[in-house]
């Protein structure tokens, strides 16, 4: 397995599905942080389905159509980065992210995402990658400025969460962006 360090007690490796129990504990620290922007966290509550989310990826990756990353701080996953949609055939993909409080403030997520922002434009020749948030997120929106993404615009009442519709905002960086960024 690789590891690639972002901060000197950081690492961003793989998350699979037989990291369940981990991921699961993990989920249950972030729960308020993460259910009302990530879908999947609302459906990770016990170990057959935070194993079922990584199991999903896990096909996504075989398929080449997703990828996820655990961020592990002093031993800990505390967040992470995954490409939620992958498709190399028309160069678009899209990322997204979720973090603990214990994984909040130190630049971890930010400096996750430029690595998956540098392999989808230097190594697999993307042409466009999104960034979906809510106009609430202020964070999540903090990270797209921090990496170079643009505001594209925002769709009205998009995003279903507990019977409520909300905005959805989306950002986004081209690869020729990128080079300048």
């Amino acid at each position: 397995m690789y590891a690639v360090t972002l901060a000197p007690d950081a690492e961003l490796r793989p998350l699979e599905p037989w990291q369940a129990e981990e991921f699961l504990a993990h989920m249950d620290r972030a729960r308020d942080n993460t259910d009302p922007w990530i879908p999947w966290a609302t459906r990770s509550t016990d170990l057959a389905s935070a194993r079922a989310t990584l199991q999903s990826y896990a096909d996504k990756q075989a398929a080449d159509s997703g990828r996820i990353y655990g961020i592990w701080r002093a031993g800990v996953l505390v967040g992470g980065v995954m490409f939620v949609r992958f498709d190399a055939a028309t160069g678009v993909c899209e990322i997204g992210v979720w973090t603990e409080p214990a994984g909040q403030g130190a630049g971890l997520i930010t400096a996750a995402v430029r690595h998956l922002l540098a392999y989808a434009f230097e190594e697999r020749g993307m042409h466009r990658i999104c960034w979906y948030t809510s106009p609430e997120n202020l964070r999540s929106q903090a990270v797209a400025q921090r990496v170079g993404m643009s505001l594209d615009g925002t769709l009205r009442e998009e995003f279903l969460y507990n019977g409520v519709r909300h905005d959805t905002q989306v950002w986004s960086l081209l690869a020729r962006e990128w080079k300048t960024v």
